[in-house]
């Protein structure tokens, strides 16, 4: 049998695990799934024959290195600052390497030493990054071959919670790492280029500065700007592109109340607040608001942000129950981030019974024979529950289908790669529509901007 170890159990591996054992006997396959947690390995087994739980410390170089070596292929899910240790260990024992983590500095430093040994290191192979290359890739790659000249590139993409499962006021649900969610935009400003002007958002206007999208069935979303937009400008090959401009999706409304706790500074990461252990959600609140002799919390809160009373605004915040003076924090040397992690995972937790959903949306304009036109590409992906998740489902089985094609020799182009040559894309797109993971696509006539550059 053929030996994939699986590294890494935890939540985006669920559908990862499920698609290859239901898979395992047709195509003679054994999973190792190993884990820090045996326990958690051995519950992703599903008890099935041919799937086997290991312990595994990935700091453990001997251990690590006894599990490689005994593979045919290896799968890391791990959090991506640690693929690098298993991917040289991968070199050492020519063993293929799947992630779908982003390519860091260290992993690119391995391509050269991929290709001498003919070993594919597949990354950002998962949902975004991920799907968003290989959707976006196909797309572009048609229109070029058609003669087309790419115009406007946007991307968007979100993990939200579905509309049966919304019973928040923000509607919004933690559907994968919180921390991620609450550091979102920071570390730079945004940049992007529009109509040929490189444009700026600082963080502290990000969560202002937003675009709506309509999704046919599913009503109007909005996007912000991610980090940087144009890091993929020459992978995709759109260095001569107008507009470039990526973005993450919330449901209207998210981004102006998430402003409220930027402006206040609980996103912040770069310092440790005192007494954070036995600090009140009510006193972390006013940690971050002037002194007064006789205002409230609740009325400091209103004035410094600038709230009605009747304002939905107002409301969001009571929900989280954020002026209670009972509830404590109970983290021990934390930032202002980390305390508002917890605060709100408390109320955006996903029950059992909740289903997340994935959307996302590409618009793509470009010129064809003297006419501008423009596509759109939709695709939206709900969850089972809490376990399989849409998200788990759009992370992982794009890494188990890539993983599959590499085993049986479908993929061939050696070295550390991210999914954007047809030989990837085209086979793992079409088995996706088999799992309800459609892209549906809308041909227009080409909407643009203002159409008064100088302004622009």
């Amino acid at each position: 049998m053929r030996t994939i170890l699986i590294v890494g159990a935890g939540r985006s591996a669920s559908s990862l695990i499920q698609y290859l054992l239901n898979k395992s006997k047709e195509e003679n396959l054994h999973l190792v799934i190993g884990d820090l947690s045996l326990a958690l390995a051995q519950k992703k087994t599903n008890n099935h024959s041919n799937a086997t739980a290991i312990a595994i410390d990935i700091f453990d170089k001997n251990q690590r290195q006894d599990a490689i070596q005994k593979a045919d292929i290896v799968v890391s899910m791990l959090p991506a600052h640690l693929h690098i240790d298993v991917a040289r260990d991968c070199l050492v024992f020519k063993k293929n390497l799947v992630t779908a983590s982003y390519i860091s500095d260290e992993m690119q430093e391995l391509d050269v030493a991929a290709k001498e040994n003919n070993l594919i290191f597949m990354n950002e192979i998962g949902l975004d990054p991920g799907l968003d290359h290989m959707s976006a890739m196909k797309v572009i790659n048609a229109i070029k071959e058609k003669g087309g000249k790419m115009i406007l590139f946007e991307s968007f993409c979100g993990g939200l919670v579905a509309p049966e499962s919304d019973t928040n006021l923000w509607n919004y649900k933690f559907t994968w790492a919180p921390r991620n969610v609450v550091l979102a935009g920071q570390g730079g400003a945004a940049k992007f280029i529009q109509e040929g002007t490189y444009k700026y958002i600082p963080y502290c206007n990000l969560f202002r500065r937003t675009e709506f999208l309509d999704v046919e069935g599913y009503g109007r979303f909005e996007g912000y700007s991610n980090r940087d937009s144009l890091k993929y400008r020459s992978v995709y090959g759109l260095d001569d592109v107008l507009t470039l401009y990526r973005g993450t999706i919330r449901k209207v409304g998210f981004s102006k109340a998430w402003n409220m706790f930027v402006q206040l500074g609980m996103t912040d990461d770069s310092y440790v607040m005192e007494n954070s252990e036995t600090m009140s959600y009510r006193n972390f609140v006013n940690s971050f608001l002037p002194y007064h002799p006789t205002d409230s919390v609740e009325i400091k809160t209103r004035l410094i942000l600038k709230i009605d009373q009747d304002d939905i605004m107002w409301d969001k915040l009571l929900e989280l129950d954020l002026f209670n003076r009972d509830k404590i924090v109970g983290l021990k040397n934390a930032t202002p981030a980390q305390m508002l992690e917890k605060i709100l995972s408390d109320s955006w937790t996903l029950q059992p019974e909740d289903k997340d959903m994935i959307v996302m949306y590409h618009k793509f304009g470009y010129e064809i024979n003297g006419e501008k036109k423009q596509i759109d590409s939709k695709m939206v992906c709900i969850g089972e529950d809490q376990t399989y998740t849409a998200m788990a489902k759009t992370v992982g089985l794009p890494v188990a289908m890539a993983t599959l094609l590499i085993l049986n020799g479908k993929i061939k182009t050696a070295g550390v790669q991210r999914p954007i040559l047809k030989e990837i894309y085209v086979p793992i797109l079409k088995e996706l529509e088999q799992y309800g993971v459609v892209f549906k696509e809308q041909t227009m006539s080409y909407l643009g901007y203002n159409p008064d550059k100088s302004s622009s």
